[in-house]
């Protein structure tokens, strides 16, 4: 049985971010409301490398947090109910770093609502490079 061809909407067709603030380039799997797949390939010309650090490059922790929360919002926007609203960080728990995210990685992402009402929710997220985590997080949002 051949399984129909699903076209997935790419990440700017339902986020309200744009460049530079856009960490998502692909939307893998999508089951709205549900869960989301997904990653954000780095190079070495994104402007905060510069910073962070000189000489050694790393991707800071909290745009990892910010990608996976991008992926969330893309589950949640992806399901009818909350179509063109607008979801925010309500908190972020249990945020952990396990390895050094650097340019060249590709930054692989899921992420699965565990809550989802009316005026936000929960999703549990995490970042891998390759087969290792480099980062997880439990988020909490709350939808406009």
């Amino acid at each position: 049985m051949e399984l129909p061809d699903i076209k997935l909407p790419r990440p700017m067709d339902l986020l309200p971010h744009r460049e530079p603030f856009l960490f998502l380039d692909e939307v893998t799997l999508l089951v709205p409301g549900k869960e989301a797949a997904g990653y954000w390939q780095l190079t070495d010309d994104q402007p905060f490398f510069a910073g962070h650090f000189p000489g050694r490059p790393i991707l800071p922790g909290v745009l990892i947090c910010e990608a996976i929360a991008q992926l969330g919002a893309v589950a949640v926007l992806a399901d009818e109910r909350y179509a063109g609203r607008l979801p925010l960080f309500g908190g972020l728990n249990k945020a952990r770093f396990r390895r050094q995210v650097v340019p060249g990685d590709k930054l692989e992402m899921h992420v699965n609502m565990v809550r989802l009402g009316s005026r936000g929710g929960k999703g549990i997220g995490v970042a891998k490079v390759g087969n290792r985590v480099a980062a997880e997080c439990e988020m909490m949002f709350i939808i406009m």
